[in-house]
């Protein structure tokens, strides 16, 4: 039985130097301890970003020092990661954590996030050869690459052979890793720590994070899973609000409104923000998005008492996304408003079942579903206004009575 061990070597993202440092000052000059999505940290620092060597075939050397002296934070895990999955929700989850306290946009894509992770397999539970693997730039990438060194490693061993300490890259297309280095360990760096920041230590004991970094951070999305799962909301919607700054912002907002007095409209606002709004933004410009908490929330208010009906809610979000509006305004000047008072009601159905009197004989020998076709052409006539719920049994008791 052979057990794969891996831990993340470092996790590099580059802050917002501003909040960064308002942050670092109580928790990250260099903090050892603590624990991230189930998984132990070993440290989080701050470090300068180095220049870069380049050798080509002539052995000539260049220095590249586009990057030289730019402020970086890594964190590094302790060897306690078992699978690939495990490495990719980690770095999601401290993705996800680090946009959410606004010191980082942490975008892989773009290079402000960058995985390096180490594997290795032994047949006890002592560390096998570790093997570096660099410069991961997605989620996807540290996934794949760790899932496919256990398989190499798990393949030398069984065939007699011995794991190499080495540093390796990662092939995107081939969906391999390579060779780049043999046997480098950290002193090979000189990197040294400076002596004017000290350690911070965290242990559960520690009230550290409770008193201080409360005044300073926003709610973490932990609390926002526990929170948003008593009201009964599935973890897969949960986890689209809280990964999207638009969509939490809102929800957020519309939680501390009516979490003590209308559950339900919490959670209809959920369904729209999670599938209509959703749909509609350009997850990469939704830092300029102009829909107002105050008028969504107006009509999700005016949906969940019936004052307007679904399709028109729709439709009006749908304008409200380019244009944020004041949807009962707008509903009263268009005569959007829902109507659900018989009275006024009854000559349309009236008129329906006159000029569909095929599709009442129809209903009248049996044909249940053709009350679903009437109130159809009755929401036609009213233009979307009519209270679907009383015009069905509008015309209903119309013909059972007729």
């Amino acid at each position: 039985m052979l057990t794969t061990q891996s831990s993340i070597e470092k996790i590099i993202f580059y802050p917002d130097i501003p909040k960064a440092y308002q942050i670092s000052q109580y928790a990250f000059p260099f903090l050892t301890g603590g624990a991230l999505n189930n998984i132990e940290l070993t440290r989080v620092h701050l470090e300068e970003d180095t220049a870069r060597s380049q050798h080509d075939q002539d052995s000539v050397s260049l220095v590249d020092f586009n990057r030289a002296g730019v402020p970086l934070m890594e964190l590094v895990t302790e060897p306690v990661i078992h699978d690939a999955k495990t490495a990719g929700d980690f770095a999601r989850e401290l993705q996800l954590l680090l946009q959410t306290i606004d010191i980082s946009n942490a975008q892989m894509e773009r290079g402000e996030m960058r995985v390096e992770a180490n594997i290795s397999v032994s047949k006890s539970d002592t560390l096998g050869t570790k093997v570096e693997v660099k410069n991961l730039n997605s989620f996807k990438s540290v996934e794949g690459a760790i899932a496919y060194e256990i398989e190499r490693q798990i393949s030398l061993l069984e065939k007699g052979e011995i794991v190499e300490q080495e540093t390796r890259g990662w092939d995107e297309v081939k969906l391999k890793t390579y060779t780049q280095r043999k046997k480098e360990s950290a002193k090979d760096y000189r990197y040294f720590p400076d002596p004017d920041i000290s350690k911070i230590s965290v242990s559960k004991n520690n009230t550290f994070n409770e008193t201080l970094l409360s005044e300073i951070l926003p709610e973490l999305p932990e609390k926002k899973r526990v929170k948003y799962k008593d009201i009964g909301l599935p973890i897969n919607q949960i986890e689209l609000i809280i990964a999207n700054k638009v969509l939490d912002k809102i929800f957020g907002e519309i939680y501390e409104l009516y979490v003590n007095n209308n559950k339900d409209l919490i959670k209809m606002s959920a369904n729209y923000l999670t599938s209509d709004v959703l749909a509609e933004i350009n997850l990469e410009t939704n830092d300029t998005f102009t829909l107002s908490t105050t008028n969504f929330c107006k009509l999700m208010s005016m949906l969940d008492g019936n004052i307007i009906n679904s399709r028109i809610a729709k439709d009006l979000l749908k304008e409200m996304l380019v244009r944020d509006f004041d949807p009962e305004l707008i509903a009263s000047e268009r005569g959007l408003l829902q109507s659900s008072d018989p009275s006024l009601l009854k000559s349309v159905v009236d008129e329906i079942l006159v000029e569909f009197s095929s599709v009442v004989e129809e209903y009248r020998n049996g044909k249940s579903n053709s009350l679903q076709f009437l109130v159809g052409q009755g929401m036609k006539k009213t233009k979307g206004t009519a209270n679907p719920e009383v015009l069905l049994n509008l015309i209903k008791d119309t013909l059972d009575k007729s």
